[in-house]
């Protein structure tokens, strides 16, 4: 059985490939928080907070940003492990969540073709299932026989580096965290999804280790026809496996574009402190002050304007009162960023170019 030919009978591309896979339009996740004697909600954390962004076919679009901007809220809200407060997804042109009649992809179907690899690979597997019971589990739900379920995990154990004769029924305490890594890439290909989110997928690796399971990543992408949400705190790691770069701050996008673009040209501040940020080979470039001062704000209690002016050496009074648009420095380059909008009232306006 050819792993190939199974992907593409299973999910059909009904948009061609001009479409957008994915389509997020102001998307929204807040928590409430709550207190009190009566329990409840005395303020709101806004942890997503209006995303708006594409995942075109067949790219890896790459996601960065400080703890606690909302990376991983948007993983979830992607895989709809969490159902958002506000906006909109359509999947291939078709709303998520919908029905087939009025023209939506219903939670289910969208589950079978959106799959995820978490960070702590040993927690995302149960102690109890042997591999390839772990790798089948989600075949079996949806419908295919056990004979047929055992044979994908062996082919799909294959795929990732793992010889199924030595591997499917082991434990997972009886792996190594890399090996784990491999099995949760294989269970989350068990469906042949056409998109993958990876959160963190090789933060708690060796960076040998690492290295290997990055160069699995993009065999796989290739193999079957795969597009990748990849999301790191690594930037090295984010150059190397994205074709695009989103940059968050404190629930808000204020970055994206091609990884070239992002790495050679970053317009806005907090991304060029990001890539200012990373350690260098060269004794000679050693930094003696960091890039970027302070904490990042309170999401419960966002700034007013920009929400980077409270960090940013370049903020003005426009920045306290307006949130910047998303400036197109074009080739697909957008920044939110005072100074890269021509005629925002900052004095560096129309100063960034891409």
């Amino acid at each position: 059985m050819s792993s190939s030919t199974s992907a593409t009978s299973e999910h059909t591309d009904r948009g061609g490939p001009a479409q957008p896979l994915l389509l997020l339009r102001d998307l929204k996740k807040h928590f409430p928080i709550r207190g009190g004697m009566f329990g409840g909600a005395v303020a709101t954390v806004r942890a997503v907070d209006g995303v708006t962004f594409n995942v075109l076919k067949g790219e890896t679009l790459g996601i960065v940003g400080e703890s606690g901007c909302g990376k991983s809220t948007t993983a979830k809200l992607l895989m709809r492990l969490l159902d958002p407060d506000a906006g909109t997804m359509l999947f291939d042109g078709e709303t998520v969540g919908g029905n087939t009649n009025s023209g939506g992809v219903t939670l289910k179907e969208y589950r079978r073709q959106v799959q995820m690899v978490f960070q702590d690979s040993y927690a995302s597997l149960n102690p109890r299932l042997p591999i390839e019971d772990s790798i089948g589990f989600a075949p079996r739900v949806h419908g295919i026989s056990a004979g047929q379920a055992r044979e994908r995990a062996h082919e799909l154990l294959a795929a990732v580096g793992l010889a199924p004769n030595q591997y499917a029924r082991r434990y997972p305490h009886e792996l190594s965290g890399g090996q784990r890594q491999r099995v949760n890439i294989a269970r989350a290909l068990a469906l042949y999804p056409r998109l993958v989110v990876l959160d963190e997928p090789v933060s708690a690796l060796d960076k040998s280790v690492e290295a290997q399971v990055l160069n699995l990543l993009m065999d796989l992408k290739e193999k079957y026809g795969l597009t990748y949400v990849f999301i790191s705190h690594d930037l090295n790691v984010v150059q190397y496996i994205s074709d695009r770069v989103m940059v968050m701050y404190l629930g808000l996008v204020v970055e994206q574009g091609p990884v070239e673009a992002i790495y050679a040209r970053p317009a806005h501040p907090y991304t060029r402190a990001l890539l200012a940020s990373r350690p260098s080979m060269d004794p000679a470039n050693r930094r003696t002050e960091p890039p970027l001062s302070g904490d990042p704000p309170n999401p419960v209690n966002p700034p007013s304007g920009c929400r980077f002016r409270t960090r940013c050496p370049f903020s003005e009074k426009v920045c306290e009162t307006t949130p910047p648009p998303a400036a197109d420095l074009g080739g697909g380059h957008l920044a939110a960023c005072h100074m890269a909008a021509v005629g925002s009232g900052h004095s560096k306006a129309g100063s960034v170019a891409a």
